[in-house]
């Protein structure tokens, strides 16, 4: 499994191509999802980020995330 960098993900944030976010060191593709069309999520959240900790004031539980493919880790 591929290791990213947040700089490596911060270029898949759906601007041109791919929609990436990591969250817990796991990162996420979420291009199919109408949720990030356009690389952002309902105006809140830009992709091509970690949003480990945004994801603790979410009016959802991570259990969300668990619904896209993992593509890889994000290297500390």
């Amino acid at each position: 499994m591929k290791e990213y960098t947040l700089k490596e993900i911060s270029e898949l944030n759906g601007k041109e191509g791919k929609v990436y976010i990591a969250y817990d060191g796991q990162v996420y593709d979420v291009s199919d999802s109408y949720l990030w069309e356009d690389g952002t999520h309902q105006g809140l959240h830009d992709s091509g980020q970690d949003l480990t900790e945004a994801m603790d004031e979410a009016p959802h539980g991570s259990e969300v995330v668990k619904d896209y493919p993992v593509v890889g880790t994000l290297k500390k």
